[in-house]
């Protein structure tokens, strides 16, 4: 039963990655693109809902039943690092080859737009918000949870890239995304309404990066041969690998 109850946040986390299974699997079977409005109603009812319980009974008594079950002292930094995967993910995609919507400069173009955008949406509302952690912290910036918003941006690039090519590649960035929101849950740094809005956020400004894709086509790189570009990340330092061959 224990085992169960310290599980609660990364279930209930998961159904966000579900629904948005669920919603694309009719597209796979009709091949019918999706309007921007209709791929909007899922992160748009995450952030609404997830503001509605900010703050809430409900919101306090789900926190102190996931501390309860993992245990109050419980912390395991894994948060910290599902965050990037989705990133490595995609660019260990293009470096084997994997068929992709857009050349590795475009992609890292949009990912950096998404990324830059989604940071700032989200560190705007933490100072508006001023919301206490559950930990108690002095910081007053819990609502929302960046990491969780980076880590849904990360998964939102690599899922537009590659789900007409390679569905189950661009869905375990949700997969990863949605453990690092558990854990943000569960590591007591983070209240449930936090992670599901950062979530609609991090969803929806890839949408939107997506939607305006086509009008942003520089690409100086795009008749060049022979170049591999690879995140680096080490003791929090974080860079490129350009490589060009010969």
């Amino acid at each position: 039963m224990k085992l169960k109850y310290s599980y609660i946040s990364f279930l209930i986390l998961s159904a966000i990655s579900s629904l948005n299974a669920q919603q694309d699997s009719l597209k796979f079977k009709i091949q019918k693109e999706r309007t921007f409005l209709q791929k909007a109603i899922l992160p748009t009812s995450l952030i609404i809902g997830g503001s509605l319980i900010s703050g809430s009974g409900l919101e306090r008594g789900f926190q102190k039943d996931v501390r309860n079950a993992v245990g109050n002292d419980f912390a395991f930094a894994l948060d910290d690092y599902t965050r990037y995967v989705p990133i490595v993910e995609m660019y260990a995609a293009d470096a084997f080859g994997v068929e992709s919507k857009n050349h590795w400069f475009d992609q890292s173009k949009n990912l950096t737009i998404a990324i830059i955008v989604s940071d700032f949406i989200t560190y705007r509302l933490k100072k508006w918000t001023n919301k206490r952690r559950p930990n108690g912290g002095d910081i007053l910036q819990s609502f929302p949870s960046g990491h969780t918003s980076f880590a849904f941006t990360n998964a939102g690039v690599l899922y537009q890239e590659f789900i007409n090519t390679s569905p189950y590649l661009a869905y375990s960035g949700y997969i990863m995304a949605t453990t690092t929101g558990a854990f943000r849950v569960m590591n007591n740094a983070h209240w449930i309404s936090d992670v599901i809005v950062s979530a609609g956020i991090g969803i929806l400004v890839t949408e939107l990066v997506y939607l305006f894709d086509p009008i942003i086509k520089w690409n100086p790189f795009k008749k060049v041969r022979g170049i591999s570009f690879i995140p680096q990340i080490d003791n929090n330092q974080y860079g490129f690998y350009l490589c060009k061959t010969f």
